[in-house]
């Protein structure tokens, strides 16, 4: 009982922190542009408004429209759990989860740039190729991490894996890590989140024919993403 109480709290946890960290930010390069910037809490208040909307959807679309942005939240939300936080251990975790991470941040991807294939747009299958390029070489730099730690700390289970170390070699690991998390949470140089310009997008692309609660749940997991990489540091 105690252990399903802690996952449910860890669970919470990441999900109610995840959009803070895109808000602070938003906030920081504002300020570093001498903007005043939105709120540190806004993309809380766009989930709840889109959490209220209804859905619009065109009628190329098929129900994997709808269930590829809910199947990536879940496996983000699950690539979350393995993740320790804090002190203590993560919610879930045995021996080889870090195959499970990899998979489902694999799993999650693949159901976003479904969703995006299947309305049929160019545009947004524009947007899912150049998503799935990135995703080629991000995903190879992320077991090769994955690997080194795994060689490092002789376990395969990320809790033991991810425990602090110093040296050369953490620092490389933690720059290639780095770049990853750039690449992977479309962030300057790769991509740029604010952008709609048609030769740049490439995550924002992908969701411009989503609405209501599927794009709250798209919004929320890239936050989520954003947050797994930065702990993943």
């Amino acid at each position: 009982m105690m252990a399903a109480i802690d996952v449910v709290l860890r669970l919470a946890a990441w999900l109610l922190l995840a959009p803070l960290l895109p808000g602070i930010i938003n906030k920081v390069k504002a300020w570093v542009a001498g903007r005043r910037g939105p709120p540190v809490l806004q993309l809380y208040y766009d989930l709840g408004r889109l959490w209220r909307k209804g859905v619009v959807l065109s009628t190329a679309v098929s129900p994997f429209h709808v269930g590829g942005p809910a199947v990536a939240w879940v496996a983000l939300a699950g690539a979350a759990l393995l993740l320790p936080i804090g002190p203590g251990w993560a919610a879930v975790g045995f021996r080889g989860d870090a195959l499970l991470f990899v998979y489902l941040l694999a799993l999650a991807r693949f159901c976003t740039a479904g969703a995006a294939l299947d309305t049929g747009s160019a545009f947004e299958g524009m947007g899912a190729a150049r998503e799935v390029s990135y995703a080629v070489l991000a995903e190879a730099a992320i077991i090769a991490a994955l690997l080194a730690l795994s060689r490092q700390s002789g376990s395969v289970a990320l809790a033991e894996m991810l425990t602090p170390s110093a040296g050369a070699g953490a620092a490389l690991l933690a720059v290639g890590l780095f770049t990853v998390l750039l690449a992977e949470n479309c962030r300057v140089p790769f991509d740029d989140p604010n952008t709609h310009l048609e030769l740049t997008m490439i995550h924002e692309v992908m969701v411009l024919d989503h609405s209501g609660p599927p794009l709250a749940a798209i919004l929320h997991g890239a936050a989520l993403k954003l947050l797994i990489f930065a702990v993943l540091l």
